[in-house]
């Protein structure tokens, strides 16, 4: 597995990651000794990155992987905390909690939860828009001053946030949602980390199942995906027109759609990190073939042509969901 620095100022981690969401029933069903094997799974093939939120499936997704790594020796794994997110106890989202003593709540529980001693890298899920930034990120280096918490980063942030943030203290990663399908952050955001030192990993790289061969699964399989403007009627029809000259262009190159779309996230930069959303073993060793593909710069052209950016119809959430993205807001004249 090659490993890098995430970020100026991070820990080294694998060129992949692993993003348990989904094994906490948000995409329908998980089978809890699958998510298991295949956290394990992961760290054999020297996966060292494990994503969570501790809002994903109100910390069922935490106590997973406090089972799975239980037994590994704990410097050889990160553990990445997304926190803040609200619920009632039918699930609805409620909103998110950026304050100083919300921030230190949520970490004790996460903590507790996960069975260790301190987070790597904790980040707001997103932004409270009744907090500036800087007290959020504030609270989180007084925990790393404490010794709870290693690195701070973002999710879903805009580069001025970010910008901000980094101001109070080091932000060694922006999270955020980056694909063949969804490449808004090429035009300021992805720059701006540049800029700054600030890694990127890039979640979403499957756009949430519509580049698969599975897409049209997918999109009847209600739940979350239900939802998403992506995947409603002509909005999908046009989509799946278009993923399917992918999928062909995938076929040609002897890889599966999946691998395309993460030997495609691969080749923009090795300060991009991918997370894989696999909750199969064999998903998972799927993925994990792109490690090995190097695109020619035909090939980009020839997935450039499929997909140009800005091509698939539909925004990536609801209205209400989009609403809650400081990443979509129009950036402001200058960054620094």
């Amino acid at each position: 597995m090659q490993t890098h620095k995430l970020g100026t100022n991070g820990p080294i981690v694998s060129r992949v990651g692993l993003g348990c969401m989904a094994m906490s029933d948000i995409y329908g069903p998980s089978n809890r000794a699958d998510s298991i094997a295949t956290i394990r799974a992961a760290f054999d093939a020297g996966i060292n990155l494990f994503d969570t939120g501790d809002f994903y499936g109100m910390g069922h997704n935490e106590m997973l992987i406090a089972e799975a790594v239980r037994g590994l020796p704990r410097e050889e794994f990160l553990l990445s905390v997304k926190f803040g997110g609200l619920r009632d106890p039918g699930n609805a989202l409620l909103g998110f909690d950026g304050r100083p003593v919300a921030v230190k709540n949520f970490l004790a529980y996460s903590l507790k939860r996960l069975g260790v001693d301190y987070i790597d890298i904790y980040r707001p899920a997103r932004l409270d828009a009744g907090v500036p930034i800087e007290d959020t990120v504030g609270a989180i280096a007084d925990m790393i001053r404490a010794g709870y918490v290693r690195y701070a980063a973002l999710s879903e942030a805009s580069a001025e946030t970010v910008r901000r943030a980094n101001v109070v203290t080091p932000i060694v990663d922006l999270q955020i949602e980056y694909s063949i399908a969804t490449r808004g952050i090429e035009n300021n955001i992805l720059p701006a980390m540049r800029e700054f030192g600030v890694g990127v990993t890039a979640y979403g790289v499957l756009s949430r199942g519509l580049l698969s061969e599975r897409a049209s699964e997918a999109a009847t399989s209600g739940g979350f995906r239900g939802a998403l403007p992506r995947f409603s009627g002509d909005n999908f029809r046009h989509n799946l027109g278009i993923v399917d000259t992918l999928a062909e262009i995938a076929r040609s190159l002897s890889m599966t759609l999946p691998q395309l779309a993460f030997a495609w996230v691969l080749s923009r930069g090795e300060d991009i990190v991918p997370l894989i959303g696999a909750r199969r073993p064999d998903r998972l060793a799927e993925a994990l073939v792109a490690l090995d593909v190097k695109l020619s710069e035909t090939d980009l052209q020839r997935i450039e042509a499929a997909m140009p950016s800005g091509s698939i119809v539909g925004d990536r959430y609801n209205a209400h969901a989009m609403s809650l993205l400081d990443s979509e807001r129009a950036p402001a004249t200058t960054i620094r």
